[in-house]
C-alpha cells in the first residue's frame, strides 16, 4: 500500500528548477535512500513533504493511515532536562517501551538519567531517533544521522534500521551505511526525482546499464533517421519513387525521438604527484599526547574524554603512544567521540605539542593537514583561484591548479568567486583543494568528507586510493575509510593499537570476532568483581596482531576426553556442511544475477523494471549469504582451533 505519492512536482528555488514533473510513490514498510548533489533539493523535498515548505505546482496524495516524522539534522529540545524527561513529556509510546528499544541502539539506565547537555552527539542522535519512534510514524525522514558519529553509534544505527518495521527516507552520503540499510535509491538530480529498486550499488549498476540502452537505442535511431532523410532526398522529386517518399517521411516524422540527458558534471579529483621521501615519513616514540592545563593544584583529575589531569597541570588524552608511519601508507583512523582521534592528528601535524616522548620527522617530508574548521582560515576577500594559487606547491603549474578547481566543480568564471560568497560545501572543497595541492608525501586528514556531496566524496575516495603517498585520515564516512584505508589505528581507553586487517576486517571483529570478545570480556570484568580469577590474558602491542588467551573447555582435565573431542569433531563438520551449503547458494544466485544483468541489456519499459527489481533483491541475497559464510568460516576456524589446543593439552597432539 502507497503511504504517499508525490504527483507532477514542480519547485523553484530563486532562479534554479529543483525538481520538474517530479513523480515517486512510498509504500509500507519501504526502505530507501536519497540521494543527489548538494543543493539539488533533497532537504528541501523533506520539507515539502512535512509541509514546511510547498510545492509550485503538482500533488502530494497522502494515506489516511500516514503518520510521518522527520529527524532533523538540528533539534529544538531543552538540554536541561534529563532524556527520560523529555521522552516522557513528548512521545506518546510508554518510557518503558522506548528504553527496551533504546536497548538495540546501545542505550543504558545512565544514559536516559543524565541531562541531554552531558550526552555525547552519537548518544544525542540515539535519543533523537527514539523520540521519533515514540510519535509511532510509520514513515520516518532521516537527514544526515550519520553526521559526526563514531563507528560504534553507526553500527548501532545500522542494526536498528536493518530490522526496522516501517517505511524511511534516508539522506545520507555514506555509500557503505546506505548499501547496509535501504533496499531502494531514490536519486534527486537535474531537476529530476527517479526511484530505482535495490541499494546503493545495485542504483550505479542500474543507471550505467541503462544509459548504454538509451545510447544505443538513439545510436540506431539516429542511423534510421539518417538512412530515411536520404532516401527522401535522393527519391523525393522523382514521380516513380514519389509515393515512397512520402510514405518515408511519415514515418520520419511518427518516430518517437529518444532524447539523452546530458549527464551532469561529474568531481574527478587528480592529485599532483608528491614529492619523494625515504621511507620513514613521521613517527612517535613513547610519546603522551594532550593539552597543557592551568591546573597546579596538585589534585589528579579525571577529564570527560577519558584523559588524566597531572599533577603539573597537564590533561593527557594518549598515553606511550609509538608509531612509526611509512611512505605510502593509508591508515584509517578509529574510535570513539572523545576518545581522543583529533588530538593524534594535531599532535603527527606538530600543532599540538607532546607532553612527553618524541616526534620526529622523515627526510624531506613536508606535511599538509587538513582540519575539521580549515575553511575558517581562508581569507574571506580572496577569490577561489587566489586561494588555490596561494598555497599550491611551486612545481605545480598554473593549469594543474585550474585542473584541480575544475574537478572540485569550480570552473569557468565561478574560479573569480570571492570566498565570502561562497556556501559552506564550496568552502571546504576550496580549502580541500589547497591541500591537495602542495605535493605533500604526508596527508594528515580529520574528517574531510563533511559538507561534501555524494559525487565529490566518491571523486575524493577514488584520488586517495591511488594517492602514492602517506595518507592518516580520520572520517565517520565508513565507505569512504573502507575504501581508502589498507591498514586501521584503533583509538581506545587512552590508548593507541594498530589493528593489522582492512576497515572490513575490523568492522567485523568488532561485530562478530575477536574485537567483541576482547571488549566484552573488558566490560564485564568492570563490573563483576568476582571475575578476576577468570581474567583473560591479553598482549596486545602497536603494529603486532591482537592475541587472545580465552579460558574455556580446551583447558579443563575434568572434561571427558573422548566425549569433547566428539563434540568438537561434529561442530566442526557441522561448520563445513553450511559453507558448502552457503557457497553453492551462492554460485546459483549468482548465475540468476548474471541473467538478469543479460536480459536488462535489452528489456524496455514495466519489463526493465521488473528485472531490476529482481536484480536487486538476488544481490542482497548474495550480501547476506555472504556475510553468513564468512561468519561460518570464523565459527569453524574456531572449533578446529579449539579442537587442537584441547589435544595438545591432553598430550595427544603436539
Amino acid at each position: 500500500m502507497n503511504l504517499l505519492q508525490l504527483q507532477k512536482g514542480f519547485k523553484n528555488f530563486a532562479d534554479k528548477v529543483l525538481f520538474s514533473d517530479a513523480s515517486f510513490a512510498v509504500n509500507e514498510g519501504e526502505h530507501i535512500g536519497v540521494i543527489g548533489p548538494n543543493g539539488a533539493g533533497k532537504t528541501t523535498l523533506f520539507k515539502i513533504l512535512m509541509e514546511q515548505e510547498f510545492l509550485d505546482s503538482g500533488e502530494i496524495v497522502r494515506s489516511q493511515q500516514l503518520r510521518i516524522g522527520y529527524l532533523e539534522q538540528e533539534s529544538d529540545w531543552s538540554l536541561d532536562q534529563t532524556s527520560e524527561e523529555y521522552l516522557q513529556e513528548n512521545c506518546h509510546k510508554p518510557i518503558w517501551e522506548l528504553k527496551q528499544l533504546g536497548e538495540e541502539l546501545g542505550l543504558t539506565q545512565w544514559h536516559f538519567s543524565q541531562p541531554l547537555r552531558s550526552l555525547s552527539g552519537g548518544y544525542r542522535m540515539r535519543m533523537k531517533l527514539l523520540y521519533l519512534i515514540g510519535q509511532e510514524p510509520n514513515l520516518m525522514l532521516l537527514d544526515e544521522p550519520t553526521n559526526f558519529l563514531d563507528l560504534e553509534s553507526v553500527l548501532a544505527l545500522e542494526k536498528f534500521l536493518q530490522n526496522y518495521s516501517g517505511a524511511f527516507l534516508l539522506i545520507s552520503h555514506d555509500r557503505e551505511f546506505l548499501k547496509r540499510t535501504t533496499e531502494a535509491t531514490l536519486e534527486v538530480e537535474a531537476g529530476d526525482i527517479t526511484k530505482f529498486p535495490g541499494h546503493i550499488d545495485d542504483y550505479f549498476e542500474q543507471k550505467a546499464q541503462l544509459r548504454e540502452i538509451l545510447e544505443a537505442q538513439s545510436a540506431s535511431q539516429a542511423l534510421k533517421r539518417k538512412n530515411i532523410q536520404d532516401f527522401v532526398d535522393r527519391f523525393g522529386a522523382k514521380a516513380t519513387k514519389a509515393k515512397q517518399a512520402q510514405s518515408r517521411m511519415k514515418q520520419l516524422d511518427k518516430m518517437e525521438e529518444i532524447t539523452l540527458k546530458q549527464l551532469p558534471v561529474r568531481a574527478r579529483i587528480q592529485i599532483p604527484p608528491p614529492s619523494h621521501t625515504g621511507k620513514e615519513v613521521l613517527s612517535l616514540q613513547n610519546a603522551d599526547l594532550g593539552y597543557a592545563t592551568a591546573n597546579h593544584s596538585g589534585e589528579s583529575l579525571l577529564s570527560e574524554t577519558g584523559g588524566n589531569f597531572s599533577s603539573v597541570g597537564k590533561l593527557c588524552i594518549l598515553q606511550n603512544v609509538n608509531l612509526r608511519l611509512e611512505r605510502g601508507m593509508h591508515l584509517g583512523i578509529v574510535g570513539f567521540n572523545g576518545a581522543g582521534k583529533s588530538t593524534l592528528l594535531k599532535s603527527l601535524a606538530g600543532r599540538l605539542p607532546l607532553l612527553g616522548g618524541e616526534r620526529s620527522v622523515g627526510y624531506q617530508v613536508k606535511l599538509s593537514y587538513f582540519a575539521q574548521h580549515v575553511s575558517d582560515d581562508l581569507h574571506s576577500e580572496d577569490t577561489v583561484l587566489q586561494a588555490m594559487q596561494g598555497a599550491a606547491h611551486p612545481d605545480v603549474l598554473a593549469q594543474e591548479i585550474l585542473n584541480m578547481a575544475g574537478s572540485l566543480l569550480f570552473s569557468g568564471d565561478s574560479v573569480h568567486k570571492k570566498i565570502k560568497v561562497l556556501s559552506g560545501g564550496e568552502k571546504s572543497r576550496v580549502a580541500l583543494g589547497q591541500i591537495l595541492l602542495q605535493k605533500s608525501p604526508l596527508l594528515l586528514m580529520d574528517e574531510p568528507t563533511n559538507h561534501l556531496d555524494f559525487e565529490t566524496v566518491e571523486a575524493l575516495t577514488e584520488a586517495l586510493q591511488s594517492y602514492p603517498g602517506t595518507v592518516i585520515a580520520v572520517s565517520h564516512d565508513r565507505g569512504f575509510i573502507g575504501r581508502i584505508s589498507k591498514q586501521i589505528l584503533e583509538i581506545r581507553n587512552g590508548h593507541v593499537e594498530m589493528y593489522p586487517g582492512t576497515y572490513d576486517d575490523y568492522v567485523w571483529s568488532l561485530e562478530k570476532g575477536a574485537l567483541k570478545s576482547r571488549y566484552e570480556k573488558i566490560e564485564n570484568s568492570k563490573t563483576d568483581k568476582t571475575s578476576s580469577s577468570m581474567k583473560t590474558t591479553m598482549t596486545v602491542n602497536l603494529g603486532d596482531n591482537v592475541s587472545l588467551d580465552n579460558s574455556s573447555s580446551t583447558g579443563n582435565s575434568n572434561v571427558n576426553y573422548k566425549d569433547e573431542t566428539k563434540r568438537l569433531q561434529s561442530l566442526i563438520k557441522e561448520h563445513q556442511r553450511k559453507i558448502s551449503k552457503g557457497e553453492e547458494q551462492i554460485a546459483n544466485l549468482s548465475k540468476q544475477r548474471d541473467q538478469f544483468n543479460t536480459d536488462l541489456i535489452t528489456a524496455q519499459g514495466a519489463s526493465a523494471q521488473d528485472l531490476a527489481k529482481q536484480l536487486g533483491l538476488c544481490s542482497k541475497q548474495i550480501d547476506t549469504l555472504e556475510e553468513q559464510l564468512l561468519e561460518s568460516m570464523e565459527a569453524l576456524d574456531k572449533a578446529e582451533t579449539d579442537l587442537r589446543e584441547f589435544q595438545v593439552s591432553r598430550g595427544r597432539l603436539k
